[in-house]
């Protein structure tokens, strides 16, 4: 190993997390080039042994295969999705085909996929631990889903489409990044941003002065299609510059236009579908999701959405009603459907949500509601380590105990915005837990919330206190693995059941014991009032029907896109026409209620990991509304529901067929019920 790269060295920092202090852009190239060759010798010893392949000498040493590529990836792709500057975009572009040439070498390699498959077929003769049988299995379902049993041409043609997706994801993700910063939009006066408290016009400020644009306003975009503040911003034609620059991303006819990128992606992925035995990507996707076919994801999306579309035009009739009793009247359009619903809200249910967020300081929000939650529920503590440095300034080290003192692992927060970091909010690991390697995990929460002048306190919506508690839900998932084999840990479950423990993690956001630690006014630190949080109860289920057709809208356009015929993505194809089709297609074209994500920055689907998969977060909320109420049906938060959701579910990682876990947990499979009341769709 080389001293002069300190990717190269084991790190000497607590739990193993990298010395980003030491780290530079120029190390990260040879580190991987380094670790391709070491995967590839370490796979290559397995594959060169003599005797027939066993478990012992097959499994177990391509479990320990593979530890620096792992290292050295997490390492980097933590930095390039959270503050990726210029160099190290332009490490991903070239690292993008080398990294997908190196996986493809592995899970194609046809020796390898001998051993595995011959362990496979004897599997009933094997006395195998259940972690044990488990691994063989999926990793025989894994090479050969991947493609590992085709001929040497198909491996070839398949290992080109996959080096170009590649590319081109990278592309993507690259494009919407530079078009997201030019498009912030900048205002000349605060009266254009009428209605945004002290605190949101403290970070517009910062914004404009770190863009070198002293006494203007800046507003920075979020991920999805709307913005927080058009709830708020009184004067519609500031609402209407901030969603029109929102939905023009990626397709403005500029340099960072998706629009053909897109197409090419999903031109590659039907044809490499196609190689792989499958009609569409979809179907090849969901063949190994819990899901099991596009079909059954269609009849769940089929099934919710004319409820919904229903309700969302209810809701549009009371807001339009609304607007017609004002003096100068008008057609309700997407851009007011936000702030007329907290008018409709402040007249139903007395309630303004806008006006809470004092009552929604970040440090209480984090020490006082996720922090202690998960400290009731599962007994485990957190001390802030500000001795640790992580990769930002920004980013915050806590270690985290078992209840019996014992080191469970380090979590990382990195609360705010920047040009650099990349839309949405996400949790990823650095070190990944594994009793075979002697590791424990290293887990990190992404957001983006605009970060306010020096000074002032960071007050959240109540969106943002969600994001936080849904993210450290995914979170706890990957501390709490405890698993032998690398292969299982921490998230890695099938796509469209990762969502499910953070979705659970939601529920302890209104639970009162919970809800009256932190919900304090932060200049008098008095509590929620009473009668406010009996309002923000009763309108749970207000808006839903605008909530659940925007998401509804953007999961069948991934799946729209995603269930084209190789033949069928090789057509001339339109983008917004495509679009506005299968938006009508499923009864979800109501212009007033956009998709969550159009086409052209729909980064979970063309640069992320939820192709075909954007479906998952209502698949997982079926488990995640069924175990809300197996928690009220048994006492709450109890140490003893807590332990049980810990040693069942988050516990066993990805070393269980995850439908099993949830049997194990529940009893039963999960009712679809508790989800259709929850999202106000039972007649």
């Amino acid at each position: 190993m080389s001293n002069d790269n300190p990717l190269l060295s084991p790190s000497a920092l607590p739990y193993g997390l990298p010395d980003y202090s030491a780290i530079r852009p120029e190390h990260y190239l040879p580190a991987f080039r380094a670790a391709f060759e070491e995967h590839s010798a370490e796979v290559s010893r397995i594959t060169r042994v003599r005797s027939m392949p066993t478990f012992e000498n097959t499994l177990v040493p391509l479990e320990e295969s593979g530890r620096l590529l792992g290292d050295v990836a997490r390492t980097f792709y933590t930095v390039s999705s959270a503050d990726a500057t210029e160099e190290i975009q332009a490490i991903e572009e070239e690292l993008a085909p080398l990294m997908s040439a190196h996986q493809d070498s592995i899970q194609l390699d046809a020796q390898l996929y001998w051993r595995i498959k011959t362990i496979h077929d004897q599997l009933d003769e094997l006395e195998l631990e259940p972690e044990q049988r488990y691994l063989v299995e999926r990793h025989y379902r894994e090479m050969t889903h991947a493609g590992a049993a085709l001929d040497d041409a198909a491996k070839e043609r398949l290992t080109a489409l996959n080096q170009r997706l590649s590319t081109r994801t990278t592309a993507f993700e690259k494009n919407l990044l530079a078009d997201t910063n030019d498009l912030a939009v900048v205002f000349e006066t605060a009266d254009e941003l009428d209605g945004l408290t002290d605190g949101e016009l403290s970070a517009a400020a910062q914004a404009a002065a770190d863009r070198g644009l002293e006494g203007r306003w800046v507003v920075t975009l979020t991920l999805f299609t709307g913005h927080p503040y058009l709830s708020s911003l009184t004067r519609r034609d500031s609402r209407k510059r901030i969603l029109d620059a929102s939905r023009s991303r990626g397709s403005r006819g500029n340099a960072h236009d998706n629009r053909e990128v897109l197409l090419e992606i999903v031109r590659l992925r039907a044809e490499r579908a196609e190689l792989l035995g499958y009609d569409t990507h979809a179907a090849y996707i969901t063949s190994d999701e819990t899901a099991g076919s596009p079909a059954a994801v269609h009849d769940l999306l089929r099934r919710l959405a004319a409820p919904a579309a229903a309700n969302a035009v209810r809701e549009q009739r009371a807001l339009q009603s609304l607007i017609d009793a004002e003096p100068e009247p008008f057609a309700l359009e997407a851009h007011d459907w936000a702030f007329y619903t907290e008018k409709v809200r402040a007249a139903e249910y007395d309630l303004d949500r806008a006006a809470l967020r004092p009552w929604f300081e970040a440090e209480g929000v984090l020490q006082d509601g996720v922090f202690h939650a998960a400290s009731e529920l599962y007994g485990i503590t957190f001390r802030e380590r500000a001795d640790i440095r992580a990769y930002h300034p920004d980013a915050r080290v806590f270690e985290i105990h078992n209840p019996d003192g014992s080191e469970l692992g380090l979590f990382i927060l990195d609360l705010y915005t920047r040009d650099t970091k990349r839309g949405g909010a996400w949790m990823n690991a650095i070190v990944s837990q594994s009793r075979l390697r002697g590791t424990r995990p290293i887990v990190v929460n992404n957001l983006n919330v605009p970060k306010p002048a020096a000074g002032s306190p960071t007050l959240l919506t109540l969106d943002e206190v969600t994001t936080l508690f849904h993210e450290f839900g995914h979170a706890l998932h990957g501390l709490f693995a405890t698993v032998t084999y690398p292969h299982f840990a921490g998230t890695n479950v099938f796509r469209d059941f990762v969502e499910f423990p953070s979705q659970v993690n939601e529920m302890w956001i209104y639970w009162p014991q919970i809800l009256d630690q932190y919900a304090r006014h932060v200049d008098t630190g008095e509590p929620l009032p009473a009668d406010v949080v009996e309002k923000l109860h009763a309108s749970e289920a207000f808006n839903q029907g605008f909530a659940t057709s925007e998401y509804l809208a953007a999961s069948w356009l991934d799946q729209a896109w995603h269930s084209l015929t190789r033949e069928q993505a090789g057509l001339d194809i339109d983008v917004a026409e495509f679009e506005a089709s299968a938006l009508r297609e499923i009864g979800l074209d109501n212009p007033a209620v956009p998709t969550r994500y159009s086409s052209t920055y729909f980064a979970h689907v063309f640069s992320g990991g939820y192709s075909a998969g954007y479906y998952s977060y209502i698949w997982s909320e079926v488990l995640d509304a069924d175990t809300v109420e197996w928690f009220r049906e048994n006492g709450g938060l109890t140490r003893d529901n807590g332990d049980r959701f810990r040693e069942r579910l988050l516990g066993v990682g990805g070393s269980k067929d995850p439908l099993e876990a949830y049997r194990d947990f529940r009893g039963r499979d999960a009712d679809i019920r508790p989800l259709l009341e929850r999202r106000g769709l039972v007649a």
